[in-house]
C-alpha cells in the first residue's frame, strides 16, 4: 500500500473503507498481528466492519517487531523509559508517511507552519535519541523558515526574552514544551502573551509530581498570560497526533479515530461519555500496526472529540492477560 490515499479521507464511509483495507493488508503481511488476530478468532475472512477489527496492545511494541510487509526501516523511534526498563520500538519504513501525516494535521488545525515562529522546550526528549516528537518538531522548525525558530534546552531566560520580543512585535508563535519544563519557566517568569500558542505535550518524565490537567493548565495560563493552553496527543507507536485547543478536548485528523474499550472486557466498546481504555486507529501506521489498544483512559463525545483522563495503574489491566502471545 502506498498510503497516500488515507490523507484524502473526507467522510466516515471513506474512513471505514480505508480502515478495512489497511486491516486486510496488515493481517496478511504482519506475522505478529496475524497471530494475535487468529488467537482471538479474527481474520480477513470474518472481519467486515471496523468495530470487529482487533486492537493490538501497545505493550507489544516493547517485546515484538511490529512490521507490516518487509523490514527495511528508515528509522526506529523509541520511547523514553527508566534505566533498565523495556522501551517501545516503532520501525518506520517510510518517514515520508510520518512527515505527510504531521504536516497535514498541523495545517488542518492551525494553518501553515510558515506563519509561525516555532520555539521548542523539550529537554527530556532532546537528551536522548530516537524521539518521534523531536523529529516532528525539528521538521516544523525547519518548515517555518523563521530565523528565530529553534530548540531551547536550559536557557529559560533566553527563551523568555525571545518570547517577549517576538510576541510584542505581533509575530505568531508556537511554543511547544513538555509539562515540567513549561512549569519551570513560569515559576521564574510571569508573561502576558497575546500572539502565542502554548502547547504542552504532557508528562512530567519523573521530574515533578504529576498534576491533573486542570491544575497544570491553570498554572500555565496564569504564568504565560494566555486564555487557554493547547495540547498534543501523540506517542512513539503512532504516526499521527490529536490536538486540543483548550480544556483538554482533543480532535483528530480524518485518518485517525479514537474508540473507547470497556475496562472489564477489552473486546467490547463503551458508549460516548463513558470512561474506558483508549483504542487508536492511526491509518498512517500502514507499515506497522494501525490498530492499537493504549494504556490511556479516556472518553469520546458524539462529535468525534475525546478526552484523556489518565492511565491504567498497571500494564496488566484486567482482560489484557488474554492478549499475550
Amino acid at each position: 500500500m502506498n498510503g497516500s490515499e488515507i490523507f484524502k479521507i473526507n467522510t466516515q464511509s471513506e474512513f471505514d473503507a480505508q480502515a478495512l483495507k489497511v486491516f486486510r493488508h496488515q493481517y496478511r503481511t504482519n506475522t505478529v498481528y496475524q497471530e494475535f488476530c487468529s488467537y482471538l478468532g479474527k481474520s480477513d475472512a470474518n472481519v467486515d466492519e471496523v468495530s470487529a477489527i482487533p486492537f493490538l496492545p501497545i505493550s507489544f511494541f516493547k517485546s515484538k517487531e511490529i512490521i507490516s510487509g518487509d523490514k527495511h526501516p528508515e528509522t526506529i523511534f523509541t520511547s523514553s523509559g527508566t534505566t533498565g526498563s523495556n522501551t517501545s520500538k516503532h520501525f518506520v519504513n517510510r518517514l515520508s508517511l510520518y512527515e505527510e501525516s504531521f504536516r497535514h494535521a498541523f495545517e488542518l488545525f492551525y494553518g501553515k507552519v510558515e506563519d509561525f515562529c516555532v520555539l521548542a522546550l523539550l529537554p527530556s526528549y532532546l537528551e536522548r535519541e530516537g524521539s518521534s516528537l523531536i523529529y516532528m518538531v525539528d521538521d516544523m522548525i525547519k518548515q517555518s523558515q523563521h530565523p528565530d525558530s529553534g530548540f531551547y534546552l536550559n536557557d529559560l531566560n533566553g527563551l523568555r526574552n525571545k518570547l517577549i520580543q517576538l510576541d510584542t512585535n505581533g509575530q505568531k508563535i508556537l511554543l511547544i514544551g513538555v509539562s515540567f519544563a513549561l512549569l519551570d519557566m513560569v515559576e521564574t517568569n510571569t508573561l502576558k502573551l497575546k500572539n502565542t500558542v502554548i502547547m504542552e505535550t504532557g508528562g512530567m518524565k519523573g521530574r515533578r509530581k504529576e498534576l491533573i490537567r486542570e491544575e497544570l493548565h491553570s498554572i500555565l495560563k496564569e504564568g504565560f498570560g494566555v486564555p487557554v493552553v493547547h495540547s498534543e496527543y501523540g506517542m512513539t507507536e503512532l504516526l499521527s497526533q490529536g490536538y486540543s485547543k483548550g480544556n483538554g478536548v482533543f480532535e483528530t485528523p480524518p485518518w485517525m479515530k479514537i474508540l473507547i474499550r470497556d475496562t472489564e472486557d477489552p473486546l467490547a466498546y463503551q458508549d460516548h461519555k463513558k470512561t474506558g481504555g483508549i483504542n487508536v486507529i492511526d491509518l498512517a501506521n500502514i507499515d506497522s500496526c494501525a490498530f492499537i489498544a493504549t494504556q490511556d483512559l479516556g472518553k469520546t463525545y458524539e462529535n468525534g472529540t475525546f478526552e484523556v483522563l489518565g492511565r491504567f495503574d498497571h500494564s496488566d489491566v484486567r482482560g489484557c492477560n488474554l492478549m499475550v502471545l
